[in-house]
């Protein structure tokens, strides 16, 4: 398997050097040349097959031959080694638990996966690489927890000052050693745009080795298939395949999910439920794609004015707008309705969302109450103590704590505070 930059002005890529290398040198999105074909078993003895096999089955051609089946094997059991529960919250709907990971986000695959590949390419490697990440919110902790004490790799982490949530910023500034904390005055976007510009300096590259672990990377894309299957594994009715509502910001999850659809997976319609970050929503109404400074939201990972995957989703359907449209439809929501739902499902259902989950609930509940007769999935991206500060104020309790978020409580935040410009982080990375 090869890669081209969705910018067409880069050589081609196999696995290994797209993992490396992050972002193509002419600044575009590492794409498949070719969608492979899932295995038709797969899909039809869906539930013989452990998660690991799955995974494995799903990842494999994207890797060609740059990681030997043994360790990718090896790799794709330590990145799946915990639950993905589907659990019934409504008549017709049901969340896709992902928060059942080390540091309780969906983002942990992604991180995990990831990790192991790059540490596996770099072992032999006299140059340390440098991962480079933006984050809105889960990204950092989870990849701050995939990469600590990994050999040969450092990582630093940008994130948005007071616009993530106190749990999150615990988990991405306190574990120290190989981790740093950047703490940008500015939004998410800017954090991403600093990122962007580090990998397209020469001078940087020329100094240091550095890669991306957003979603822009495929290594932390790509395996965010495997819930998908996971879902479908449990989903009950195989014979009508679920609706699946995705809180979607940077909209590298659910292009993942559009992805493994196009392999082979059945999925009756994606719904990209976003908040008042609302580019794509509009887009799917109008056909003008306009990005949009970031706003602030209570569902801060999906604070993402110009989602950087959307490329890629187009790229899926040949930039054929109509093609999108018959798969992947849009809601958006505002805090106070995100608020509302949170309320209503947990005092008339007992269930407790995270306002991403949330987003992701109301969007789906919206498609089903004008498609009758469907019936569908959301994902439950994140455990909701991670937003205790927005959530305990609307059920009026508070959400005991899990063991690993009682452990980092105590522990000390450590964070290098930046201002929103490149020339202070290209300082930063050349000479510290």
């Amino acid at each position: 398997m090869l890669y081209f930059s969705t910018n067409n002005h880069s050589p081609k890529a196999d696995f290994k050097e797209a993992t490396t290398r992050g972002q193509a040198p002419d600044k575009g999105l590492y794409f498949p040349e070719k969608i492979p074909v899932i295995n038709e078993k797969i899909i039809t003895n869906v539930n013989a097959y452990t998660k690991e096999e799955i995974a494995f089955e799903v990842i494999k051609p994207f890797i060609g031959n740059t990681i030997p089946d043994s360790e990718l094997k090896r790799i794709v059991a330590e990145t799946v080694n915990f639950d993905f529960p589907l659990i019934q919250v409504d008549k017709n709907i049901f969340s896709l638990e992902l928060f059942h990971g080390p540091t309780l986000a969906f983002k942990d695959v992604g991180a995990r996966f990831m990790s192991r590949c790059l540490g596996y390419f770099v072992k032999n490697n006299d140059k340390k690489v440098t991962v480079l990440v933006a984050t809105s919110g889960d990204t950092g902790g989870a990849v701050a927890n995939g990469f600590y004490n990994v050999e040969g790799v450092d990582v630093v982490i940008l994130y948005p000052s007071g616009k993530v949530s106190s749990i999150q910023e615990l988990q991405l500034t306190t574990l120290g050693n190989n981790i740093t904390a950047l703490e940008i005055n500015g939004t998410f976007d800017d954090c991403q745009q600093m990122v962007k510009q580090a990998f397209a300096d020469k001078t940087l590259h020329e100094k240091i080795f550095i890669t991306s672990a957003n979603s822009i990377n495929v290594a932390r894309w790509l395996p965010q298939q495997f819930y998908y299957f996971f879902a479908y594994q449990q989903w009950n009715d195989k014979e009508h395949p679920p609706v699946i509502s995705v809180p979607s910001g940077n909209f590298g999850n659910i292009c993942a999910g559009l992805l493994a659809f196009r392999t082979g997976l059945p999925v009756s319609h994606f719904i990209a439920a976003c908040n008042a970050n609302d580019v794509v929503t509009r887009y799917l109404h109008s056909g003008n794609y306009v990005p949009q400074k970031a706003i602030a939201t209570i569902s801060n990972a999906m604070d993402v004015g110009n989602p950087s995957n959307f490329v890629r989703i187009l790229q899926l359907f040949d930039k054929g707008f109509h093609s999108l449209k018959n798969v992947m439809s849009s809601y958006s929501f505002s805090d106070e309705e995100t608020k509302k739902i949170i309320g209503d499902i947990f005092q008339n259902k007992k269930y407790l969302l995270d306002p991403h989950g949330a987003v992701g609930y109301g969007a789906l509940k919206k498609y089903l109450d004008a498609n009758p007769g469907k019936k569908g999935i959301f994902l439950e991206t994140a455990h909701p103590v991670k937003f205790c500060e927005v959530v305990e104020p609307v059920i009026h309790e508070k959400i005991p704590l899990p063991a690993a978020i009682q452990q980092i409580l105590s522990s000390k935040k450590y964070s290098i505070k930046m201002n929103s410009d490149f020339e202070s982080l290209k300082e930063f990375l050349l000479y510290h």
